[in-house]
């Protein structure tokens, strides 16, 4: 074995010292973690039925705000002399004669146009209406529990016991003159349920989570827990619910119309009562505003599930 002298050492000791050291070893930046609604949007952007029910969607909003863009023609005024059940012209695309004519002379293409407006109204005031009324009475009753969740339960299950449509035509039976407002304010007052009875259950197992008992420790107040922590997190099942239930509202503001008891305007279910009384000699009168209205309910149905199925874990 080789001698090792001082000398040897010291040169070692400043080598070493000359050699700089070798930095720690940094663990790899973790990525950020994403909340529920981040993970669903994720989701939402890669699923084509979202995609194609939006831009049904921000057609039918399109027509809505800005019927002029898409025809210039009045469909209240009719003139029976020129156009009494005339036949569709479908190479004159965007035309007043494209989709023929009713039994009043009246553009069946600028009634289309214009109905949009009133069932799209009908169906975004309703669920407007239903979710908030429906989640205010859900989360007190989740949240409360005891005597208020079960006078609140027991009002639900009377509401409920109440046939939808048939409370809804007996209330606007009561009125002459059925205006936007007042089909809402009519479907929405048999319609909060449901949104009801989702919201008190999401609310039942929020409030049980650690942060709601920590905040409660604290000595937040009861409204800050209820609105900042409580509701936040309970409105995933609720947004499902009211957008799937969006189209479901359209389709019964036309049901309504096509029994008389709908709008007193222009809208689709009108149109479609209309054109059942010709339906042997002009089905396009009813054909139209039927697929107009089949198309909207089918979008917003679609844009429930694609939004179900983004919030619901279980589902990816």
């Amino acid at each position: 074995m080789p001698d090792v002298t001082k000398t040897d050492v010291k040169d070692a000791v400043a080598e070493a010292a000359e050699t700089p050291a070798a930095a720690p070893a940094t663990p790899a930046k973790s990525e950020k973690a994403r909340s529920l609604w981040g993970d669903a949007w994720a989701d939402l952007r890669r699923s084509w039925i979202f995609i194609v029910s939006s831009l049904l969607i921000l057609f039918l909003l399109t027509i809505t705000f800005f019927p002029g863009w898409f025809t210039s023609t009045d469909p209240i005024l009719g003139d029976l002399s020129k156009h009494y059940l005339q036949k569709p012209k479908l190479g004159e695309i965007g035309s007043a004669d494209w989709l023929g004519y009713d039994q009043q002379g009246r553009s069946v293409y600028a009634r289309v146009i214009y109905g949009t407006r009133a069932s799209v109204a009908v169906g975004f005031g309703t669920t407007i209406v239903v979710t908030l009324a429906g989640g205010l009475v859900g989360m007190i009753a989740g949240y409360f529990g005891g005597v208020v969740d079960s006078i609140l339960s027991r009002l639900t299950d009377v509401f409920f016991g109440i046939p939808f449509l048939l409370g809804t035509m007996v209330a606007l039976n009561s009125f002459e003159h059925r205006t936007t407002w007042v089909v809402i304010g009519a479907l929405g007052f048999f319609g909060w349920t449901q949104i009801a009875r989702v919201m008190r259950g999401a609310v039942i197992t929020t409030k049980q989570a650690d942060y709601v008992q920590a905040a409660k420790a604290l000595g937040a107040s009861t409204p800050r827990i209820m609105f900042r922590h409580i509701l936040p997190n309970s409105l995933a099942p609720v947004i499902v619910v009211a957008t799937i239930s969006l189209g479901v509202y359209i389709g019964a503001e036309a049901t309504l119309s096509y029994l008389g008891l709908g709008l007193s305007g222009v809208s689709w279910g009108n149109d479609i009562s209309d054109g059942g009384n010709q339906i042997r000699v002009a089905q396009w009168i009813m054909l139209y505003p039927s697929i107009m209205l089949s198309i909207t309910v089918l979008a917003f149905i679609m844009l429930g599930e694609a939004v179900r199925n983004a919030l619901d874990p279980k589902m990816r």
